[in-house]
């Protein structure tokens, strides 16, 4: 018989898990966003050394698990003498991760874009920024809002691996507390419900925001 008593009763631990959970995947994409605009800029640079650059990093970010990305990170880093706290870790490389697959979905924005707008922008005196600021890129973030909170929510859900490096998210709470209380299918549901409420929330957020930009 399952009992989530014992669930209740450590209800605090697993919120201030799911806080830490949400709190890193968060900050995490937000620097993705802006490692991931860099990289698609030097993806469709006209300078093929950028490209180059771009696409072997963007490559081997999306071509190798997040898992092994981890443990790159925090365990071959210290032996460079770069040592990390758990956290710092697991932001850096969630940031990393995210930052390849936020490129291409930007370098997708970017294409679906009409040619001659850059032409236009320069005729009336917009230098290269301006034009990138106010033109391209409110653009590409309306058109490419969806994937973009897709990626949000497949990092709040990849983030469970952080606990392989002794962060103390959700999933490390429940891992910690099913093997002390020998009760983990309540534990493990209870994790994979808060997982569903924080992504689902992003997706409502997602969508009035692309509700309000839309206007």
């Amino acid at each position: 018989m399952l009992d989530f008593s014992v669930v209740l009763k450590n209800a605090p631990a697993l919120l201030e898990g799911a806080m830490m959970t949400l709190g890193i995947s968060l900050f995490s994409i937000a620097l993705g966003f802006i490692g991931g605009g860099l990289l698609c800029l030097a993806r469709i640079s006209a300078k093929p050394w950028l490209v180059g650059i771009a696409r072997v990093y963007i490559s081997a970010l999306r071509g190798t698990p997040l898992l092994v990305q981890l443990a790159i990170v925090f365990y071959f880093l210290p032996l460079l003498g770069l040592s990390l706290e758990p956290v710092s870790a697991a932001i850096i490389t969630l940031a990393m991760n995210t930052s390849a697959f936020q490129a291409e979905i930007l370098r997708g924005g970017f294409q679906t874009l009409a040619r001659g707008q850059n032409e236009a922008a320069w005729t009336i005196g917009l230098g290269w920024w301006k034009t990138l600021r106010y033109i391209q890129m409110p653009q590409v973030v309306r058109k490419t809002l969806p994937s973009l909170v897709n990626e949000t929510i497949d990092i709040i859900k990849n983030s469970a691996l952080i606990s392989t490096i002794a962060v103390t998210d959700l999933m490390r709470i429940a891992q910690t507390y099913s093997s002390t209380t020998y009760r983990p299918l309540e534990f493990f549901i209870t994790a994979g419900l808060m997982y569903l409420l924080m992504t689902s929330a992003v997706a409502v957020v997602g969508r009035w925001v692309e509700r309000r930009m839309s206007y």
